[in-house]
């Protein structure tokens, strides 16, 4: 038996190849869009992907099952538990359908689906048995019902899809899973879908894989007894979910379109984007920092691009990039795997710089300056970070939510914003500018560089 892990840092998502060495065949788990990765390592292992799964229908990421499927002629397993609402729409012949209990064979390795409703009704954990070694399961691919330190949230129906009053049943279900997971055996390898980042959870690991005994032994959702105090505190606390999970559920529920059909990009003249700021597109500026064409938001490259721009995508309307020739390919990828798919073009930065500003930037003491002369402080860092140490007398709003609450913000007074390095405070800048705020600057390098400072921090 063979065991491939893949991570994608950007998603903080984790896939996996199970290959049966004997027979020369391949199972896919939980693969993401770019499947790039699976078709090389089965290649270099001399494997044949022959089969593909996963867990659940994903929020967070556009799964690439249909992708697998397409390339390789594999089989899909796919869960037909959770009821009507929850039934993948894009079935077909070449499709089992998985009941809790259901197994089947990848050569000698058997893998068994455990129905885990909780995170989602449909959920699935896959138990992995080398037959030819033992009679018993390894371990427990656990897609988003246990991570290393957390348990998958169970509120993100509800929150980021509309589905009401489901965040209660699933933390329910989610602690019916724990009791179950007690009475299995302790060396049992845990290989979960997310590590730390995702916003599956609220404090997941970075380490990759696990044991269940030591899980039991230091995981904090395994320590409650009592159902309705692990409720409260499974749905309290949770990480603001991005607004594109959404439009992920719809995505996977029905089955994302191939990539291979998906339009390609086109360079725009530069006369164009007069026409494209005045539209409902967005318009991302992605050039070195505080280099910047008004009304464009700006993100520049980074593993986080695709989440800083699946927060304002507007999936009825198409967008565009200023970027680099070369860099469309890469930014392409991150933002497709979002589900972005209708990247109508991009505008070269040296045909547009006529069109370019800077976003106004201060260094820290400039920024103390101002704040002692009455600048308000506005911290777009998220909650959790926020609680934890911050600037005195800082307002508090995620940079993420300025569309909807801008009209909280004081125009008759200045602006000082800033976020932990002066990254996300460079696109709340973006921001505010494209509602024509005048008096305001973002820190440049943030709160990390306040405190390298030595300038005061309130904590706690």
């Amino acid at each position: 038996m063979l065991l491939k892990y893949f991570y994608d840092r950007a998603l903080a998502q984790a896939s996996y190849l199970i290959g049966c060495q004997e027979t020369g065949e391949a199972l896919i788990v939980d693969p993401a869009r770019d499947i790039s990765p699976y078709l090389h390592a089965a290649q270099q292992e001399h494997l044949r992907i022959t089969q593909v799964t996963e867990t659940h229908i994903h929020a967070d990421f556009v799964s690439g099952i249909r992708e697998v499927a397409a390339a390789t002629g594999a089989h899909m397993y796919l869960s037909a538990e959770g009821g009507a609402e929850w039934q993948y729409e894009f079935a077909d012949a070449n499709t089992t359908l998985l009941h809790d209990g259901a197994s089947w064979l990848l050569g000698n390795i058997r893998i068994q689906a455990i129905h885990t409703p909780g995170h989602t009704p449909e959920h699935l954990i896959f138990a992995i048995t080398d037959t030819q070694a033992s009679d018993q399961p390894f371990g427990l691919i656990t897609g988003d019902c246990l991570f290393v330190g957390d348990v998958g949230r169970p509120d993100l129906l509800e929150v980021a899809a509309g589905y009401a009053n489901t965040a209660e049943i699933g933390a329910r279900g989610q602690f019916r899973n724990l009791q179950m997971l007690k009475t299995l055996p302790d060396y049992l390898q845990i290989l979960p879908g997310h590590g730390a980042g995702s916003a599956c959870g609220k404090a997941l690991g970075a380490v990759p894989s696990s044991t269940l005994g030591y899980e039991k032994l230091v995981n904090p959702a395994f320590q409650f007894d009592d159902e309705a105090e692990f409720v409260r505190w499974l749905l309290s606390d949770q990480p603001p979910a991005p607004r594109y999970f959404a439009q992920m559920k719809r995505v996977n529920k029905q089955g994302a379109p191939l990539v291979s059909t998906l339009p390609r990009p086109e360079r725009m003249e530069r006369f164009l984007l007069n026409d494209v700021v005045r539209s409902n597109a967005l318009l991302i500026d992605t050039r070195r920092r505080n280099v910047h064409v008004a009304c464009a938001l700006h993100i520049q490259p980074s593993d986080q691009f695709s989440t800083y721009a699946g927060w304002f995508v507007d999936f009825a309307h198409p967008v565009y990039l200023i970027t680099a020739p070369e860099q469309v390919d890469a930014l392409m990828s991150q933002l497709r795997a979002v589900g972005i798919d209708n990247i109508a073009g991009y505008f070269v930065p040296d045909e547009v710089d006529i069109y370019s500003g800077t976003l106004p930037v201060i260094d820290v003491h400039t920024a103390a300056e101002r704040i002692r002369r009455g600048a308000m402080v506005l911290d777009v860092r998220a909650v959790s970070e926020y609680r934890e140490k911050r600037i005195a007398g800082a307002v508090n709003l995620p940079y993420h939510d300025l569309p909807e609450r801008i009209d909280e913000l004081p125009r008759d007074r200045s602006l000082v914003i800033h976020c932990a390095t002066g990254v996300r405070s460079q696109i709340a800048a973006s921001l505010l500018e494209r509602h024509n705020f005048a008096d305001f600057a973002h820190v440049e390098g943030g709160l990390d560089a306040w405190i390298a400072a030595g300038l005061p921090v309130e904590k706690g």
